[in-house]
């Protein structure tokens, strides 16, 4: 015979689904609460504008220019800014307004597909040693201090010496092996942040609540650790897209990264960085910088606005 459930438990098991309701709108009310503040912050609609003005650049280029960035002419070769181009052309007679138009497609998608793979990886393995704990916190977090103590641009170069694109390289190959270099070497400190988060947000009471109605660990991680423990990785997230368009552009600059014929700010910074040239023809360099350092700004004032916004403290 079954024993007669007692009032006690009846009582903790309702209490244990109104904790989980809880926590539930406590997470849809601070994203709720995040986005009223973000509304009322300058700097948020500021960044969204520019963002979404050098996603439409990269996406459809065509808008912008409808000159040919792979049309050279040396007869133009180092001139000035003009009505004929806006920009000037450079050293090999490319119209840098149309190269550095097209140039956005390279160095966004680069920054976005770094970011996503970071994140995913970081958060996954976050999750995993936060949540488990034992032997897999400990041989994760052993690996993620191993590629942790490889600086980013240190490890890029030796990884892209490694592995050459040359001219015959295909154009998302060469995008796919920058994004491989930062990716494996960006995740760690997406991990160290969501391990963090885990680790903050397994003793609360809701969690306990899931656990003890029978929750499988699959179902309490995505619907109550993950939503509680992602703001701040969102936040970390916005700001290493800047960074990493700052990283390709800086392995370009460097010769390692894309290579032509591809086209992007850092090569265009790398071209216009000759000896000479930057006295002869400053216009190489600065449209290109302008462009470069616009984009890095904007995402990370982005994440600014997001951390101050999910950050109660700092409202």
């Amino acid at each position: 015979m079954t024993e007669p459930i007692t009032a006690d438990e009846t009582t903790g098991a309702a209490g244990a689904l109104m904790a989980a309701d809880d926590t539930r709108n406590e997470a849809t009310s601070l994203w709720a609460d995040a986005w009223r503040e973000l509304r009322r912050k300058p700097f948020f609609w500021i960044s969204l504008a520019l963002i979404l003005l050098f996603v439409v650049m990269a996406a459809f280029p065509q808008i912008f220019t409808s000159v040919d960035p792979y049309h050279a002419d040396l007869a133009h070769a180092r001139e000035k800014p003009s009505a004929k181009a806006i920009f000037g052309f450079d050293g090999q007679g490319y119209d840098v307004y149309a190269r550095t138009i097209y140039g956005a497609r390279s160095s966004i998608l680069v920054g976005i597909f770094a970011t996503l793979f970071t994140t995913l990886l970081g958060s996954v393995i976050g999750i995993v040693a936060g949540f488990f704990g034992g032997w897999a916190d400990a041989l994760l977090s052993r690996i993620g201090d191993m590629f942790f103590a490889i600086p980013l641009l240190l490890g890029g170069i030796l990884i892209l010496y490694t592995f050459p694109s040359d001219l015959n390289t295909p154009y998302l190959l060469v995008v796919g092996k920058v994004v491989l270099a930062l990716g494996i070497l960006g995740w760690p400190s997406i991990a160290r942040l969501m391990r963090s988060s885990v680790l903050q947000v397994k003793p609360n009471d809701y969690v306990q609540a899931a656990r003890a109605l029978g929750a499988s660990p699959s179902r309490i991680i995505m619907s109550h650790i993950l939503p509680n423990s992602l703001a701040p990785v969102i936040v970390v997230a916005t700001i290493n897209l800047g960074a990493y368009i700052a990283a390709e552009a800086t392995l370009s600059f460097l010769g390692i990264g894309l290579q032509p014929p591809a086209i992007s700010w850092g090569l265009a910074i790398s071209e216009a960085s000759g000896i000479g040239l930057i006295r002869a023809a400053p216009h190489m360099l600065l449209f290109p910088s302008l462009f470069l350092s616009a984009t890095v700004l904007a995402f990370i004032m982005l994440g600014d606005a997001v951390r101050d916004a999910l950050d109660p403290k700092l409202r």
